[in-house]
């Protein structure tokens, strides 16, 4: 029986086919460079996240997006002095203004838009037909 060695020589390749191997290699060590700074990234802003600490205590007030401070013991509290014989159709609420859509005394139609954060009306637009 002929003996079979276990490790037998490679055959060199082809000039061609060296060039393909060596490239391939290259590829390899790129991109598996390319992904492992980007899972220590990943790990690097997890551990961040984690470690840092709410520095502020919880406000006594809490802040809305447009601004307003509201207390959070308790709903703010503000009066609107709506002009006399002033009749409320509508109103809408955006951001931290409220719009009152309504009729005066004399039956002209009237909007008015009040400011939650300077507590006080800060236009008012009259309607009038031709």
């Amino acid at each position: 029986m002929a003996h079979i060695d276990d490790q037998q020589e490679d055959k060199p390749l082809d000039p061609v086919m060296e060039g393909v191997r060596r490239k391939m290699i290259k590829l390899q060590l790129i991109s598996g460079g390319i992904m492992a700074v980007m899972f220590l990234a990943v790990l690097v802003s997890i551990v961040y996240k984690l470690t840092q600490k709410s520095e502020t205590a919880p406000a006594a007030a809490t802040s809305t997006q447009s601004g307003l401070v509201v207390p959070s013991d308790q709903p703010l509290a503000l009066t609107a002095n709506l002009p006399a014989g002033f009749r409320i159709l509508s109103m809408s609420l955006a951001g931290s203004q409220i719009l009152v859509d309504g009729e005066n005394a004399g039956g002209r139609r009237t909007a008015l838009v009040y400011d939650l954060t300077l507590g006080r009306f800060i236009a008012e637009v009259g309607f009038t037909g031709n």
